[in-house]
C-alpha cells in the first residue's frame, strides 16, 4: 500500500488545479517564517505571500499551523506538499492519542515529522515537493519550550531561542545573533518585545527577498504557543505592533 506521503497530488492550496502531479513550474513556494522564544512561550510569525517563480500567487497563505494543542509548525517550501504533510502529521498524532488514549510524547512528534521529511526526499530531488518546516512545542514532561528545524532528509536540530527558514530566513540570520548579543537572549523578553524583534525581521526580509510579502497592507501570520495551549495572536495587539514597527522602518 502506498504511504499517503508518497502520493502525487492533484490540487495546489493557493487555487491552481494541476491533473494527476504537480509541476514545479507551478508550484508555489518562497517564503519567511520564523520562531523566537519569549519569556512565558514561543511567537511564530510568517508571511503571507505564495509565488510562482517571480509571479505572486497569492497573499492570504495561511503557513502557521498547530498540529495539536502544544505543537505549532511554519512552513518553507513548496506550499501545496507543505500542507498535505502537515494534514497527514496532525491526523497522525490524532490518531495515536485516540489509539492508546494518550499523546504522543515530544520526542515521538518530532521523529514523525523526520520520518515525514525523509519519505518526501524524492520528490524534494526532483524539485518538486521540498518542505522545510520550523516547529514550536511545549513538553509537559520537561516542562520545557523548544524551536526546531530540519534539513530536506529529516535530520532535526534544535535551538533554544530561534529558527527560520524560507527564501527571505538567508537575509536575516546574522540580525537574530546581533539582538542576542545587543539586547540579551529572547526567552528573557516579554511578548511585546520579541513580537516587535520578529515583525522587524519579516520587515527587512520583505524588502530584500521578493518572495516574502510585506505587512503594509496584509497583516502577517502571528501565533502564540504557551504552557496552556496555542492560539492567534489578538487582532488588535498585532495591529498596534505592526504600526509601531512600519512607523520606525520609513525612510528618513
Amino acid at each position: 500500500m502506498m504511504s499517503p506521503l508518497a502520493k502525487p497530488f492533484s490540487e495546489v492550496v493557493a487555487g491552481t488545479l494541476i491533473s494527476g502531479k504537480v509541476d514545479h513550474e507551478v508550484e508555489s513556494h518562497g517564503t519567511t517564517v520564523l520562531a523566537l522564544r519569549f519569556d512565558k512561550g514561543v511567537v511564530i510569525l510568517a508571511d503571507r505571500r505564495a509565488t510562482i517563480g517571480n509571479l505572486i500567487m497569492f497573499e492570504q497563505a495561511e503557513k502557521v499551523m498547530p498540529l495539536d494543542d502544544l505543537t505549532v509548525v511554519a512552513i518553507s517550501g513548496s506550499f501545496a506538499r507543505s500542507v498535505e504533510i502537515c494534514r497527514y502529521l496532525k491526523h497522525s498524532f490524532k490518531y495515536y492519542r485516540r489509539a492508546v488514549l494518550q499523546e504522543l510524547s515530544l520526542e515521538g512528534k518530532l521523529s514523525e515529522i523526520s520520518r515525514a521529511l525523509a519519505g518526501n526526499v524524492e520528490m524534494a530531488m526532483n524539485g518538486i515537493g521540498v518542505f522545510l518546516p520550523i516547529v514550536a512545542a511545549y513538553d509537559k514532561a520537561t516542562d520545557k519550550f523548544g524551536v526546531y528545524f530540519f534539513d530536506g532528509a529529516g535530520a532535526k536540530f534544535e535551538n533554544g531561542e530561534y529558527a527560520c527558514a524560507g527564501s527571505g530566513s538567508e537575509r536575516i540570520r546574522g540580525v537574530f545573533e546581533f539582538l542576542r548579543r545587543t539586547e540579551g537572549g529572547f526567552e528573557t523578553k516579554s511578548l511585546d518585545r520579541v513580537l516587535e524583534n520578529g515583525l522587524q525581521m519579516l520587515d527587512i526580509a520583505s524588502t530584500l527577498d521578493s518572495a516574502t510579502g510585506g505587512f503594509t497592507r496584509i497583516e502577517p501570520i502571528v501565533r502564540i504557543l504557551t504552557k496552556d495551549g496555542n492560539s492567534s495572536l489578538d487582532e488588535k495587539v498585532l495591529k498596534k505592533a505592526v504600526d509601531k514597527v512600519l512607523k520606525a522602518a520609513k525612510p528618513l
